[in-house]
């Protein structure tokens, strides 16, 4: 199999589990050399990188919040002094602190947007910084660099008891969009991953039993959950050359779950 991603270094940021690990490891096939990012969770990293080797690949796992500003440069240092440069940066790392509105705290909506929006700004403009020293490397992309921000079907999807999660969601649309307009003439691409119900430990409740499951797959008209190797594929290919001329987008992974499937009976 040609690897697509032969030769480049990605950051994953929460890549200690869900989303973040599936897509570290498919990088990792596709040839990128990856660095698991994770806040608190040294095992899972280390077990994702042990994975990540035991297929072939290689990489390094590096602690850091990435919504504290020094330790988001510090990531960034650490793998440029070992590995040259930073090709793609995948921001994923999220969480929910759910609530009805309400009765919302403000600890609750500012650590969801600490972590899920800022979190994005810190880490993509610590990459922009970099794409902008490198250059193209026409021997590894015809990008100088690459971003994916993890969203979710969310940015367009009103979420009632989750304000601050649907929230940042909108905010991280606004913000790829932005940032890929200004730095399109300097061939850096910025796009999005929407995923829908995706099979993690985030959203447990809602697969853990076969009734939560056949109630949550009343919104799915794939009728089944997404799986973590379904993220990892689509960012495969936005990080890859294949979609070099893909930027500024969020490709929904969510097994139709933007169709309405509401109205599928008539409505």
């Amino acid at each position: 199999m040609t690897k697509k991603l032969q030769g480049q270094v990605a950051i994953v940021t929460g890549a200690s589990s869900g989303i973040g690990t599936g897509v570290a490891k498919a990088l990792a096939e596709a040839g990128a050399t990856v660095v698991v990012n994770y806040s608190s969770s040294a095992d899972k990293a280390q077990a994702v990188l042990t994975e990540i080797r035991q297929k072939g690949g290689d990489g390094m796992i590096i602690k850091a919040d990435v919504g504290n500003e020094a330790e988001v440069k510090a990531m960034f240092a650490e793998t440029i002094h070992q590995y040259g440069t930073v090709d793609i940066l995948i921001n994923n790392a999220g969480l929910q602190k759910d609530a009805k509105f309400h009765e919302m705290t403000l600890d609750q909506w500012n650590h969801v947007l600490n972590i899920n929006l800022t979190g994005q700004f810190l880490c993509a403009r610590e990459a922009i910084k970099e794409f902008m020293r490198r250059g193209i490397v026409p021997e590894r992309s015809k990008s100088a660099g690459k971003i994916i921000c993890m969203s979710s079907v969310h940015e367009v999807i009103p979420w009632a008891g989750h304000a601050n999660y649907s929230a940042s969601k909108g905010g991280v649309m606004m913000l790829m969009k932005s940032i890929a307009q200004e730095y399109a003439p300097l061939k850096i691409r910025v796009n999005s991953i929407g995923p829908g119900a995706i099979r993690t430990p985030i959203n447990h409740a809602a697969w853990q039993t076969p009734e939560s499951y056949q109630s949550l797959m009343k919104l799915v008209p794939a009728k089944r959950i997404g799986e973590p190797e379904d993220i990892g594929g689509a960012a495969v290919w936005l990080a890859s050359d294949d979609s070099e001329y893909v930027n500024g987008i969020t490709l929904f992974v969510d097994g139709g779950m933007l169709l309405y499937p509401g109205f599928e009976d008539n409505g």
